[in-house]
């Protein structure tokens, strides 16, 4: 239920009316509007006027509104009615039955027409400059929703439309006015007008008191005068006493009376001839009303005519819809055989297509064995020039290492002679050039005097990393502590070896500063650890490939050095710079002749080797021995190829690999954000690494330049032309371990073992069930294989 207000400021209506009536028109039915009595009946409540969804039929019940209380504050009342059926592509069907998205619309849709209504009826109000409000709610039934409306709103006042008494009385009293006459609360005063004119009016119950003192008191001393006047008294007994005789009008109910009882006759008998004449004048407008109630019967017998013949249309729609229906659901049935009878054909189709196919497949399988046959015969030849090949590189290889052997047993006859056993120093390290010497000023002005902002880490032994400026170029300062004598003997050993390393993949000390023990290295942009910890940036297989067959080279060049093998002794991430082009330089060095036993046990160190966190790089053996061998940098190196690996530092990392290793699963501990690792490069670094990092120093492989080539090759893998036998039928990709079957094809070992294990007993290659499951490696393809990766 909705209560509406028009936004207008309430404007008072001017005293000529509206439509054409004047003052006049109402002083002549007893009263005026400034008597004492017009005064008191519009003192009170707002004044209800019901209207329906015709505006023009509202039109004249408005203008009659206005002129009988005017200045009057009006509400109209509307009840809307829902349809009870909803039009739909099938005709109109009952709500209930309706699609519910379907009655949500049209029930939108008809709120929205109440609402124009509604906009209109304001509209009408406002230019009569009238303050009006509205009243809403929703009924299924009008007459009802207005009794509903008066009922809780207190209405005493009502002016709804009404037809005339005859047609009422052939409806049999069944329209909305006699509905509210019948059911009205006897508070409530109704005045029934039609086409402008008021019909009938109904009064309140005695036992309320609606009219204002003024007109009682009137009225009952009219009646006591009338008692001496017969006629008089009948005259105002059908005035008061005949509510529902529609000659009456409610604004000739009442008479004005003189209140003083001192009138004298010649008054009452002006009274009486003005009372007859009122009531000629009633009888001429019931007569009217008459007339019009006439017309509207016959034009009613019209309606009914032509309702008559819209029913007879929708009977004939109705059979016309059902007998559509019937052919529909006839044509369906025709419809649902012939896709029976398509299904069956098709059916039919696809079982003549998979006979076809099964030929054809038998075909395509004998051909292939045959194009398979001719081309392992291939394939055999090609291997077995590729074997024998190798071999010739074999023996090639093996006397040059032999004449390399002997060289190297003979120069090194020559330095014992030369020089005392255990001497570090090369045969031209006398006449090799020293690094430069640069003052404390210059290292200073380098770093503006040791500032905290320049200081970039801390080492063993107190000492301090710092960048800075010098020559045009950035470089880092190592200054040791110089009361340290640990610091002291680092300096001058650091300065002895580093100095006299010339490697690309070492860090190149510039110069040294004894005044200050510091040592000036080149500069590097960032370090393995931090490049591999920023998931930002782009870190590929292929560059994690190629570092480590840069580590590898330089611990080559370490542990082949001569007169004595260096040992890094601190191979780490941390340890390992990287340039722009992120190419690797190995620094930070402890080397293991110039460390003695008891500098290994010392607490100190041994928290420095170990590092913070639960992950360690170094070799358990140094840290339970304390000696630094060149299997300790090996051990180091398979460390630092599962965690370019996995990206993982987690402790135990060695016994994860070997358990993903042996159950197939290398892939689900791969880091993804190298991108795809291809499975031969994978086996091979993960076969690599672990052996490495073995527990028995005798198991852990020696960096050899077999091996560095080999790794070398691993990171241009895919930029290189593979044979097409080198690769395995199933995964194709380089076969790591070449295993030969059944059938006279080579495959990857694990590829072949995962076939079998899913239940299947047939060829990869033809398809045909192999005779037995068991497999024979194919060592000479592995060392063709390794041959080829080691020689570009």
């Amino acid at each position: 239920m909705e209560l509406l207000r028009p936004s207008h400021p309430p404007v008072t209506m001017a005293t000529d009316g509206c439509s054409g009536f004047s003052p006049a028109a109402s002083s002549q039915d007893g009263f005026h509007l400034n008597s004492p009595v017009a005064a008191d009946v519009f003192r009170g409540d707002k004044v209800y006027v019901a209207v329906g969804k015709s505006v023009e039929k509202a039109v004249s019940l408005f203008h009659w509104t206005f002129r009988r209380f005017r200045g009057r504050e009006i509400c109209v009342l509307h009840v809307h009615q829902p349809s009870p059926l909803i039009p739909t592509l099938l005709g109109k069907l009952p709500a209930t039955q309706a699609n519910p998205d379907v009655v949500s619309a049209y029930r939108r849709e008809e709120k929205n027409q109440t609402d124009k209504l509604l906009l209109d009826y304001m509209s009408l109000c406002s230019r009569s400059k009238v303050n009006a409000s509205f009243v809403t709610t929703e009924n299924e039934q009008v007459r009802k929703g207005i009794m509903d409306l008066v009922n809780e709103y207190g209405v005493q006042k009502l002016v709804m439309g009404a037809v005339p008494e005859t047609w009422m009385k052939v409806t049999k009293n069944s329209s909305k006015s006699s509905y509210a006459a019948k059911n009205a609360p006897p508070f409530c005063q109704i005045w029934f007008v039609n086409k402008g004119k008021l019909i009938y009016t109904k009064e309140p119950s005695e036992s309320y008191d609606v009219m204002p003192p003024s007109i009682h008191q009137d009225s009952n001393t009219l009646r006591s005068q009338s008692l001496h006047y017969p006629g008089v008294e009948r005259g105002l007994q059908q005035v008061y006493h005949c509510p529902r005789s529609r000659s009456i009008s409610p604004h000739r109910s009442l008479v004005k009376t003189s209140s003083d009882s001192g009138c004298s006759s010649s008054t009452e008998h002006e009274e009486e001839a003005l009372l007859y004449k009122q009531l000629e004048e009633v009888n001429m407008e019931a007569e009217a009303s008459r007339n019009e109630a006439f017309q509207e019967f016959l034009k009613r017998k019209r309606l009914e005519a032509q309702a008559s013949e819209a029913i007879s249309k929708v009977k004939a729609y109705e059979s016309a819809y059902a007998q559509e229906l019937e052919l529909r659901k006839a044509a369906e049935e025709t419809l649902n055989c012939a896709k029976r009878e398509h299904e069956q054909l098709l059916e039919r189709r696809e079982m003549a297509a998979n006979e076809l196919r099964k030929a054809m497949r038998n075909i395509a399988i004998l051909e292939n064995q045959v194009q398979e046959a001719n081309r392992r015969r291939e394939e055999s030849a090609q291997e077995l020039k590729l074997i024998q090949a190798s071999i010739t590189t074999l023996k090639i290889e093996k006397q040059t290492v032999q004449r390399q052997r002997f060289e190297a047993a003979k120069w090194l006859d020559r330095w014992k002679i030369r020089e005392p056993a255990g001497s570090i120093s090369c045969t031209d390290e006398s006449t090799a050039a020293r690094p430069p010497e640069f003052s404390y000023l210059d290292l200073e002005t380098a770093t503006c005097g040791f500032s905290e902002s320049f200081k970039i880490g801390y080492e063993m032994y107190g000492s301090s990393v710092f960048k800075g400026e010098m020559s045009n170029r950035t470089v880092v300062i190592k200054k040791l502590h110089p009361n340290n004598l640990e610091a002291q003997s680092e300096f001058q050993q650091e300065v002895r070896v580093v100095g006299k390393l010339d490697h690309k993949h070492i860090l190149k000390l510039i110069g040294t500063c004894h005044e200050a023990y510091a040592l000036v290295y080149e500069y590097m942009p960032g370090s393995l650890e931090s490049c591999l910890s920023n998931k930002s940036s782009s870190f590929s297989w292929k560059t994690r490939t190629r570092i480590i067959s840069e580590i590898a080279n330089t611990l080559m060049f370490l542990h082949t050095s001569r007169p004595e093998e260096i040992i890094h002794g601190n191979l780490t991430p941390k340890n390992i710079l990287l340039d722009s082009e992120l190419s690797c330089k190995l620094c930070n060095f402890r080397f293991s002749p110039l460390v003695n036993e008891e500098t290994f046990r010392c607490r100190s160190f041994r928290l420095y080797e170990e590092g913070s966190g639960p992950f360690s790089f170094t070799d358990p053996v140094v840290l339970q021995t304390g000696n630094l061998t060149a299997k300790s940098d090996v051990y180091s190196f398979g460390m630092i190829i599962l965690w370019l690996l996995t990206g993982n530092q987690s402790p135990g990392l060695s016994n994860e690999v070997r358990k993903v290793v042996s159950s197939s699963k290398l892939t689900s501990i791969l880091d993804a954000s190298a991108g795809e690792w291809p499975s031969f490069v994978v086996k091979r670094l993960a076969d690599l690494g672990l052996r490495c990092c073995e527990s028995n120093t005798r198991d852990r492989p020696v960096v050899s330049p077999v091996l560095v080539k080999e790794l070398e090759q691993l990171s241009v893998i895919e930029d290189r032309r593979i044979p097409p036998f080198f690769l395995c039928p199933i995964l194709k990709e380089i076969m790591y371990d070449p295993q030969l079957a059944a059938d006279g094809f080579t495959y990857e070992g694990e590829a072949l073992y995962g076939w079998f294990k899913n239940g299947r007993e047939t060829s990869p290659m033809t398809n045909l069930k192999l005779s037995h499951l068991d497999l024979t490696p194919n060592h000479s393809l592995r060392v063709a294989i390794q041959d080829w990766l080691c020689n570009p």
